[in-house]
């Protein structure tokens, strides 16, 4: 199906924002409030486009769609784009949490506010570039590209140790990403393509897997991130302003997961089954160890950074379960914990606003105070728990039935997990929402504006709304994670009966 332009119509608006706002003179009051408005404008019309892309999209059929190809290099790389119901999901996800990101900066970021702006549109190209990417170096590129305006939000507009908490958050995703540019050029090499849709169709030898494997491994552990690379996401988090927090944990995080579905699985089905003990290993560790670091932690931000490591090892079970329910659960789980790890960072900037603090020892007994937001983090909170009736339950749900199926010794161990984010997620509420207000400083503190509620409801009706009706999503995948999983159990079958 013919894409001819939507996708990069969807590319391309973000970034005429940003020249746009380039185009302001000065950094007069007015000038601000400009720039906020055309980036607000910007994203809004490109998440209706990305609505437009997905009311042509096809969900029964796995193959992708809305496909644009130029050449752009030789025909040695293209310029080539489409998505399918993997890809579909997440570029929905992108552009709708970025006008969200947009009105959550709007009274928080007073200073070098043009620039800011700026940087987040051209952060939603790259993000976007990710997942609609059909050939491997575009892919490369937008994935790497997508740092840099990351390291400048966290560098210029976070707190406190913000250059560090950039600076190793760039080198610690950089240095796995120099790896699958190996990995990339030596399957140019052998295949003499970088074309992903004939990729996914060619076999590399089985030793040879095994080290593309790695290469692709060694910058999707970083990104999701595992255990133990996950070292750099809680400083990111803790440093980072508010909406920085919200694209880092709902979008950027996604891409790791992204890129094993994509990726590791259908190109190297060998070596993806011989690594599968060492991925269930790992991802139960994050699951059990990380709860546990997050339920000592005495800063808000820290302990909701710690839950999303946690929450990313159900994710890389469900994947390399390799079977359906698991795809669809890490899938679904991803899209979920976009939402919710969202709104929760989107929670605590707005009680940081107010006190400039995230010490949870700061806080109690703010539901005297703010009711309507003991209400909206008690939503999330549950959410982020995985109760029935919310996203955070299905996407879990589905990943424990997959790995069960696989190894029910994983499944059994990861189920604690559920159990630890319950205990961490209601301490944290508790010790912030009940109790007495005893602290002369929350005696003036005042309960959600308009604008905050406005970040928050859209969040909460669709993480409740997904969570009693998930079949749009599970069904927007269903076709392409078959073809996955098939295309897998396929090519595992033909190496055995090989005696390889």
């Amino acid at each position: 199906m013919n894409g001819s332009w939507i996708l990069s119509g969807i590319l391309a608006l973000p970034l005429i924002g940003a020249l746009f706002i380039l185009l302001l003179p000065g950094d007069s009051e007015p000038t601000k409030r400009n720039a906020r408005w055309i980036a607000l404008f910007a994203t809004l019309i490109t998440f209706v486009l990305s609505l437009v892309a997905w009311s042509r999209f096809d969900p029964t059929q796995p193959g992708f769609q809305l496909v644009e190809e130029r050449d752009w290099f030789s025909h040695a790389i293209l310029y080539k784009l489409g998505v399918d119901g993997i890809s579909m999901p997440f570029v929905l996800l992108t552009a709708f949490l970025m006008p969200i990101c947009i009105v959550a900066s709007w009274t928080p970021i007073q200073t070098r506010v043009k620039e800011y702006m700026i940087t987040f549109l051209i952060m939603e190209t790259l993000m976007v570039g990710v997942f609609v990417a059909l050939d491997l170096v575009l892919f490369y590129l937008f994935f790497e590209g997508g740092l840099i305006p990351m390291f400048i939000i966290i560098g210029v507009w976070g707190h406190g140790n913000r250059v560090y908490a950039a600076f190793k958050f760039f080198l610690y995703t950089f240095t796995g990403s120099v790896l699958m540019l190996l990995a990339i050029m030596a399957m140019y090499w052998t295949a003499g393509t970088t074309d992903i849709t004939v990729l996914l169709k060619t076999h590399f030898p089985a030793n040879m897997q095994t080290w593309l494997w790695l290469g692709f491994f060694a910058s999707f552990a970083v990104k999701m991130p595992m255990w133990p690379v996950h070292t750099w996401l809680p400083d990111a988090h803790v440093e980072a302003p508010t909406a920085g927090s919200v694209m880092l944990a709902a979008i950027l995080l996604k891409m790791g997961g992204y890129g094993f579905i994509r990726f590791s699985l259908p190109m190297f089905p060998d070596a993806s089954l011989y690594f599968t003990p060492l991925i269930f290993a790992l991802s139960v560790i994050a699951i059990i160890y990380t709860s546990l670091v997050a339920l000592a932690q005495e800063s808000m931000k820290k302990l909701i950074a710690y839950s999303s490591v946690a929450h990313m090892g159900f994710v890389t079970m469900g994947i390399f379960a390799a079977n359906t329910q698991g795809l669809q659960g890490a899938v679904y789980q991803m899209v979920s914990h976009g939402l919710i790890s969202g709104a929760l960072f989107l929670c605590v900037g707005v009680v940081y606003d107010r006190m400039h603090t995230y010490d949870i020892a700061a806080y109690g007994g703010l539901v005297q105070r703010m009711p309507l937001y003991a209400v909206a983090f008690m939503v999330f909170t549950l959410g982020n728990v995985g109760l029935p009736g919310t996203t955070g339950f299905i996407g879990e749900f589905l990943t424990l039935i997959g790995t069960f199926q696989i190894n029910n010794w994983v499944a059994f161990l990861a189920t604690f997990g559920i159990i630890l984010s319950a205990c961490y997620a209601l301490y944290l509420y508790r010790r912030i929402i009940f109790g007495v207000i005893e602290k002369p400083s929350l005696m003036g503190i005042t309960d959600l504006t308009g604008r905050e509620i406005a970040t928050l409801l859209p969040l909460g009706l669709l993480m409740l709304f997904y969570g009693v009706h998930p079949q749009p999503i599970i069904d927007a995948s269903a076709a392409s994670i078959d073809q996955i999983v098939e295309g897998f159990q396929h090519a595992v079958a033909a190496t055995k009966t090989a005696g390889l």
